[in-house]
């Protein structure tokens, strides 16, 4: 089940994160420490979370009235920061499952995170991961 997928340092460049999930296409990222241990995920959407701004989030309807120009400026707020500013300020359980753990494992976790997806890990090293989208295929695929 377990597929290659990038993963990116806490003090990777923020910037750099975000081009990777974009051309690829990601549903987040593996986010590994100091030593490579998986740190956490970094999901797309908690990227677009950092990036539109608060009162936006708070109300909606105010991006309406905002000069595109100024939205074109909103992936300024990228440089100079790190991966581990754009990771929710409070510890979430880390999204890890073994690379022997079952489908439904595997989605148990997804479903209990709300996670797109998860790192899966043979002997305390990462492997790969495991997307929502691949975990879909593996359900809906005839056997």
């Amino acid at each position: 089940m377990a597929e290659e997928f990038p993963v990116v340092g806490l003090d990777s460049a923020a910037r750099e994160a975000v081009e990777l999930l974009a051309v690829r296409r990601l549903p987040g990222l593996i986010v590994v420490g100091a030593k490579g241990e998986p740190h956490s995920v970094l999901p797309a959407s908690q990227v677009v979370r950092f990036l539109v701004p608060s009162y936006v989030q708070d109300d909606p309807s105010l991006a309406r009235v905002i000069d595109e120009s100024l939205a074109d400026q909103v992936a300024d707020k990228l440089a100079n920061v790190t991966v581990r500013r754009l990771l929710p300020s409070e510890p979430v359980e880390l999204p890890v499952v073994n690379h022997d753990d079952t489908v439904l494992e595997v989605a148990a976790i997804m479903a209990r995170l709300r996670c797109p997806l998860v790192a899966v890990l043979k002997d305390k090293k990462i492997i790969g991961a495991i997307t929502a989208s691949r975990l879909l295929e593996l359900v809906v695929t005839p056997h």
